[in-house]
């Protein structure tokens, strides 16, 4: 249990630490298996560990929102920020949020909490359905590490820390480009398309 203790607070703040900056991308989900091989993967184990890197990964989000609500003067004028601020309290908005914070590799649910902190979005559903997501995607990796990647490190001789510099420098250059694209044209060209599924037809009277 002392074992299970000190492995619960690493990948806590492993977690944290991996998020905390915007687009950093240190793969953290790796680390955290690394530390349940070395105390044994048991259900029990398996669980606390997803859990607590989900819970690690979600308050670092938080930072990330207060710390884009501190410098809302600076970047809220920029025409994605004003795009989320806009569409912040939809359902459409959380859905979106709950996606990128499912995806694996990809942190892209940094640019939905650095736009919704710039915007004053509420930020207690958001953390809601970001734990959430991120349990999902902490179950997920974890145990894709201890069953798929864990054998392809060992065959190509990949190490933990070679996959998580080369991840850190691509969601570095990926978030600099994202924030380069113009959301509004993009989402505003779906829109004048229509959302899948959407029915366009007009009706015409009589």
């Amino acid at each position: 249990m002392d074992h299970l203790l000190l492995v619960a607070v690493f990948v806590l703040v492993v977690s944290f630490l991996s998020n905390v900056s915007p687009f950093f991308g240190a793969s953290y989900t790796l680390l955290a298996t690394l530390q349940l091989t070395l105390i044994g993967a048991s259900p029990f184990n398996f669980l606390v560990v997803v859990v607590v890197s989900a819970v690690g990964a979600t308050l670092a989000k938080v930072v990330i929102y207060f710390g884009a609500f501190g410098l809302k003067g600076v970047i809220g004028g920029n025409k994605n920020i004003r795009l989320i601020g806009r569409n912040s309290s939809t359902g459409k908005f959380y859905l979106a949020l709950f996606v990128t914070a499912l995806l694996p590799v990809l942190p892209l649910d940094d640019f939905v909490y650095i736009g919704a902190g710039a915007s004053s979005a509420s930020i207690g559903l958001m953390t809601s359905v970001t734990l959430l997501a991120k349990i999902l995607k902490s179950g997920f990796e974890v145990a894709l590490e201890l069953t798929i990647l864990r054998d392809l490190i060992g065959v190509f001789g990949f190490h933990r820390l070679d996959i998580t510099i080369v991840l850190v420098a691509l969601f570095l250059a990926l978030g600099i480009l994202v924030y380069q694209l113009d959301w509004e044209e993009m989402y505003n060209r779906v829109r004048r398309r229509g959302w899948p599924g959407e029915d366009r037809r007009v009706s015409t009277p009589g």
